[in-house]
């Protein structure tokens, strides 16, 4: 089981001082707040994308490759990256280059967004958004696969003899999550490639993306992937702690009334009752976290937002002090509790190197066989 955080990248005035980080200071404190995931002991940072203000991180393996120059063991995830934006080609080389830069330390999650003009800002209709997100994942996982590449479809100039450069690391794609909070299309793209879906639960009431999950995990079975409980998914989280419950909401409710996604809305009470948000103790935090298992079953990877609304860095620094020194290492041991064997664990880059290797071998086998037999 993987625990980390994820970013958007907001820059939201503080409600309590009306003071407004700069870009510059935005940036700055993201890299503070990867170091400092590493330093309590989380597995991953995911940094959003995003191409309007308020917000900051446009160029997510910039940011990467800089964080990865400054972690030693961190993997580095993006949360989302723009697959019916982004040029397929150049999303195969960045994220090859920085697999090579980070050592392998790397996977990303590929998503639509929520913003609708920036489609035509890149020249894209957004009523084609998911046969594009369809379309441009078929090219980019051909791209990380076959060394040279033929290509014609219907939203790019073909390709003819194309090689993405660099190549993977040791000849592995980075491992992909196809992130969605509504669309079945999404979970079914990723049940049929055998990825990762990841549902940013942060919004809706559990019971929707329970059958979002169920049929991630349906498909992947059916197309030959595993058990429904090998599928491997992520979860989304919210939470915001003090050793007491009541200062926590004391603390938090102004962040929360005026953040600029849910500010204004259900009141804080309302939304944590229906999602993943958790205001209180330590303790409230590992409760409701264990909770999710008991709706989408036993999962690969937890990601908490916890730098949104204007929460100053100090503030966001400090609650990941909780979070890995009080909450984290509790999951970690009841999620280990019970988890059957066959359940896989989340997913780094030696484990898909060794997979490659023993498919490699397996098939090398079974090549040798069909030959003896062919003699005989």
């Amino acid at each position: 089981m993987q625990f980390g955080i994820f970013t958007v990248g907001d820059v939201t005035p503080d409600p309590t001082n009306g003071t407004t980080p700069s870009e510059h200071e935005r940036i700055k404190a993201m890299v503070a707040i990867a170091r400092k995931a590493e330093e309590v002991g989380l597995d991953v940072f995911a940094t959003g994308e995003h191409h309007n203000p308020p917000f900051v991180p446009s160029s997510p393996t910039t940011m990467l490759g800089y964080i990865a120059a400054r972690t030693e063991r961190l993997i580095l995830s993006t949360s989302t990256t723009l697959i019916t934006t982004n040029d397929p080609v150049k999303i195969a080389e960045d994220f090859a280059m920085l697999q090579h830069l980070a050592d392998g330390r790397v996977d990303l999650m590929l998503g639509r967004g929520n913003t609708g003009p920036v489609y035509p800002w890149f020249g894209q209709d957004i009523r084609q958004g998911i046969p594009l997100a369809i379309e441009n994942y078929a090219l980019l996982h051909q791209l990380w696969r076959e060394d040279v590449v033929d290509w014609e479809g219907k939203f790019r100039t073909p390709l003819q003899g194309f090689t993405s450069t660099p190549r993977p690391l040791d000849g592995v794609a980075p491992f992909v999550w196809h992130g969605s909070i509504r669309s079945p299309e999404i979970a079914e793209q990723a049940a049929y490639y055998g990825d990762g879906f990841f549902a940013n639960n942060i919004f809706w009431p559990k019971e929707h993306f329970i059958r979002l999950i169920d049929l991630y995990r349906r498909r992947f079975a059916h197309y030959g992937h595993g058990t429904p409980e090998q599928a491997v998914v992520g979860l989304g989280g919210q939470v915001f702690m003090r050793k007491n419950s009541q200062d926590a909401v004391r603390e938090f409710r102004p962040y929360f009334d005026n953040a600029p996604v849910y500010g204004h809305g259900p009141s804080l009470e309302e939304f944590t009752e229906q999602t993943p948000l958790t205001v209180g103790s330590p303790q409230e935090v590992i409760d409701k976290t264990l909770t999710f298992r008991e709706s989408f079953g036993d999962y690969q990877r937890q990601l908490f937002l916890m730098d949104h609304a204007g929460l100053p860095l100090k503030t966001v620094l400090e609650q990941l002090d909780l979070l890995g020194e009080e909450v984290v290492p509790v999951l970690r041991r009841e999620f280990a509790a019970g988890r059957p064997a066959g359940v896989p664990a989340g997913p780094t880059h030696a484990a898909l190197v060794a997979r490659a290797a023993a498919d490699a071998d397996g098939a090398a086998q079974t090549g040798q066989r069909t030959g003896t037999d062919t003699l005989a």
